[in-house]
């Protein structure tokens, strides 16, 4: 099931991002930052544990451009068709909020072109998107992929 997360999800939210991100495989996130970004997160979690089996946030950057960011599923859960729900709900909610133009920079880049995500040039992102990425251990050197999809006028 899904459902967006709430405070008393927020350390496991970290601690499921820090696996990958001390890997490489994702960007570092705070704990502190987790807590001011935690309505941007939907968590997936099992009906009968209770376990959050994975994270996708969706955040707002403009008028008509979101992110998807922080897409995690625990290692024993993938290829479940967990990550593809997450990011399935990520951009109806984005379509819901009339966001027109949703963009990820990433790692698997397959994964997302299933999902009509197309690869573009990084500088068609807007600055205000650049800000956040002065923090990113990797700045100013990134080796994500940017990708871009837009969503049909509501």
């Amino acid at each position: 099931m899904i459902r967006k997360a709430t405070i008393r999800d927020v350390k496991e939210i970290h601690h499921l991002l820090k696996k990958y991100a001390d890997r490489g495989e994702l960007l570092p996130r705070a704990l502190s930052n987790l807590y001011d970004d935690v309505r941007d997160f939907s968590v997936f979690e099992e009906e009968s544990t209770g376990s959050i089996l994975g994270i996708c946030a969706l955040h707002v950057c403009w008028e008509d451009l979101a992110e998807i960011r922080s897409l995690a599923v625990c290692e024993k859960h993938q290829r479940e068709g967990i990550g593809s729900a997450l990011v399935t709900a990520a951009l109806a909610e984005a379509d819901d909020l009339g966001i027109r133009r949703v963009f990820t920079l990433t790692y698997r880049p397959d994964f997302f072109n299933r999902h009509g995500f197309q690869i573009i040039d990084k500088a068609m992102l807007p600055q205000k998107v650049w800000a956040e990425c002065i923090k990113c251990v990797k700045f100013p050197d990134c080796d994500e992929i940017a990708m871009l999809k837009f969503l049909s006028e509501g």
